[in-house]
């Protein structure tokens, strides 16, 4: 199957079946969307929306934010990945959004990227979430489930990946895209053991093909019994060379 077919096969059934995917950050504003986001690096989803409920609370808006510490932000995130260096960036996010954005979230990536502690997959989170921008953000499970499906071919870096998607997506599907192939990755196809046996989309995924196909089967069969084997003759080797040690003792005594 090629590329072209993966692309119509992927847009047309997700666009059945989640036509209203959208992130699992809860927020009420495009402030309190972007904290969430920055906190969501290399942590989960639940667990930021377990902690941002008190933060928001106390930090209503960018002006709160910035008039605090990093120091008494990360009493409200102590429990999210790496709190100290996220707790810098808020403040610092903050009096930025104050200072130079009159405590409004900014609608360019190259402007939202100036912003202490978001990188261009956070700005493109924004952009496409808040702002309904064609833009899509790579994260690990976009990034692992692109290249499963066969979506990206040698996508070896995140903006690899965002160029062919950008590339073979109908122009109106990044948005929408970005949240498929991230619930699919967070609930479905994830990073240890992919849930092959439920995924409705094997039929048309690259790496289904090349792991589950007959051939694939086959090889992966030939190479257990040959792993099987080594270990056998590496078990013997050990005993051998236990034996004649204990022999050479033996003599030597």
């Amino acid at each position: 199957m090629n590329k072209k077919d993966r692309y119509k096969y992927f847009v047309e059934y997700f666009s059945k079946h989640q036509p209203d995917a959208e992130t699992e950050l809860h927020y009420g504003s495009p402030y309190e969307l972007l904290v969430a986001v920055i906190l969501s690096a290399q942590c989960t989803d639940k667990r930021i929306n377990q902690v941002t409920p008190a933060l928001f609370e106390r930090f209503p808006t960018a002006q709160a934010l910035a008039a605090s510490t990093p120091e008494e932000v990360f009493t409200y995130i102590r429990s999210v990945s790496y709190p100290n260096n996220k707790a810098k960036h808020l403040v610092g996010m903050a009096k930025m959004l104050t200072d130079v954005f009159n405590g409004e979230v900014p609608s360019g990536i190259d402007e939202l990227q100036k912003l202490p502690g978001v990188g261009r997959k956070t700005a493109n989170v924004i952009a496409s979430v808040v702002f309904d921008e064609q833009a899509i953000a790579v994260d690990t499970h976009v990034f692992r489930v692109a290249n499963r499906i066969g979506l990206t071919t040698n996508a070896r870096t995140p903006l690899a990946v965002e160029k062919q998607l950008m590339k073979y997506l109908p122009k109106d599907a990044p948005r929408i895209a970005h949240h498929w192939l991230i619930l699919h990755g967070r609930y479905v196809c994830v990073a240890r053991n992919p849930k092959c046996e439920i995924c409705p989309i094997s039929w048309f995924c690259k790496y289904y093909e090349q792991t589950h196909t007959e051939p694939a089967l086959n090889k992966a069969e030939a190479l257990k019994v040959k792993k099987a084997k080594d270990q056998k003759k590496k078990t013997a080797l050990n005993k051998i060379g236990k034996e004649l040690k204990k022999r050479s003792v033996d003599n030597n005594g």
